[in-house]
């Protein structure tokens, strides 16, 4: 898996990164290429022991069709749902884990990740509608411009039409985000088979009072007050100086 460079998935990422009171936002969008080299195929293959690629592997239920809302994503069904109403191959979920590794290495390490805790969502319109839903509760007025240019910018690095979409939802036991002070999360992965790419959407929103996120907000800062000085330093630079007489 490779990180590929997207400059407005960088834009939209530095505006998931708010405080709003109580909590703080700290959401991040990633393309992934999904072409193995490296490393990747020795992993694979040791991924691969425990079943071959194209194996079916039982994931638990959309969300779209539990009770569940997306702030408490990974919660049980109701009873009587089928907790094995979808299925992936072994492939697909090594590409899960491994852009869950890429994307929050060092901090975390999702290799013993199960197939139960994803689910493939079978409705774009309803994680669209998730989506917004939760961002326009935290940062308010300003999703109305940011909304439209964060699905815009997925479109066209994915495709979304020709996107599986999933989720990971972990059980409250083996959850990463359940530390003191988490509010709510969501991860979904747009996965275009033909495209051999995967865009990540992760965002969760924390208490200020568990000082969780604080680093990300500050480097945030920074990176903006470093572009400020070097606009500051080109104005100045093409600015006409005084002629001495």
């Amino acid at each position: 898996m490779k990180l590929l460079e997207n400059s407005s998935f960088e834009a939209l990422s530095s505006r998931l990164c708010v405080e709003t009171g109580e909590a703080r936002i700290l959401g991040r969008i990633e393309s992934y290429s999904c072409k193995m080299a490296g490393d990747d195929k020795h992993i694979f293959k040791q991924f691969c022991q425990e079943g071959e690629p194209h194996i079916l592997e039982a994931l638990s239920p959309p969300q779209s069709t539990s009770a569940t809302s997306p702030s408490q994503l990974g919660k049980s069904v109701e009873d009587g749902e089928n907790p094995l109403s979808d299925k992936c191959c072994r492939k697909t979920l090594f590409y899960l884990i491994t852009t869950l590794n890429e994307s929050f290495r060092p901090d975390y390490d999702f290799t013993a990740a199960r197939a139960h805790e994803f689910s493939r969502e079978p409705s774009l319109n309803w994680v669209a509608n998730a989506v917004n839903s939760s961002l326009f509760s935290a940062v308010g007025e300003e999703f109305n411009s940011l909304g439209p240019e964060l699905w815009n910018a997925i479109d066209q690095e994915i495709s979304l039409q020709g996107c599986d979409i999933y989720s990971y939802n972990p059980d409250l036991d083996s959850d990463p985000f359940g530390e003191e002070g988490s509010l709510w999360s969501f991860n979904y992965f747009f996965y275009n088979k033909k495209l051999k790419r995967i865009v990540f959407l992760t965002c969760r929103s924390v208490s200020v009072m568990s000082g969780y996120g604080r680093d990300c907000l500050d480097n945030e800062l920074d990176m903006e007050l470093d572009d400020e000085e070097e606009m500051d330093g080109f104005t100045k630079d093409r600015c006409p100086r005084a002629l001495c007489v």
